[in-house]
């Protein structure tokens, strides 16, 4: 069992017979008198993708989730799925398009990845914090424009569309925020 005291992002629960993860929380103290403290979660149910949010009251409990990361690897694409290799005991998964699509603009084939397994069955896929990834498509730089900085897209050797700083030019290599799909530099 876990308690409110235990919640930190990323923390997998057992909520409602489905593994929960934790997005973001905030504790939140009354203003009247013998009020208890409530801690407020954001969280991702990990079965349906879906982003609920619920209230606690300090000091509730609630139960672990059957859920553990492994080190896994990206196979390669097959039409909308992804095939991947859990790293330890070599077993290969195919996931389908709701688990796949959201990450698959980050990898390219042999990429590390940390696989959440659920009770056997692979539920969540975290790509590395940051790719490095080659720009194959961009407008031409522009010099002297504004004063402003300014950015435009590009499109990805994964197919993925981000936004980047205009001196950005195609058949560079640059570093991606895999989280928000943000430009970080030249790589």
């Amino acid at each position: 069992m876990l308690s409110t005291a235990d919640f930190k992002r990323g923390l997998v629960f057992q909520l409602d017979n489905a593994p929960c993860l934790i997005l973001d929380y905030t504790t939140q103290s009354p203003s009247a008198r013998g009020g208890s403290t409530l801690v407020k979660t954001k969280y991702r149910n990990l079965l349906t993708g879906q982003v609920l949010e619920k209230a606690f009251k300090a000091g509730d409990k609630v139960d672990e989730a059957d859920f553990e990361k492994r080190k896994g690897q990206f196979l390669y694409a097959d039409g909308d799925n992804g095939i991947f290799m859990d790293l330890e005991s070599y077993e290969q998964y195919e996931l389908g398009a709701e688990i796949f699509d959201p990450v698959s603009g980050y990898l390219l084939d042999g990429a590390e990845v940390t696989l959440g397994v659920y009770e056997g069955r692979v539920v969540s896929i975290e790509p590395p914090m940051s790719v490095e990834l080659i720009v194959t498509e961009t407008a031409p730089a522009v010099k002297n424009a504004t004063a402003q900085a300014q950015t435009k897209e590009a499109i990805l050797e994964t197919g993925l569309t981000i936004q980047v700083p205009s001196y950005v030019e195609s058949g560079v290599k640059i570093k991606v925020d895999t989280r928000d799909g943000r430009f970080i530099s030249r790589a």
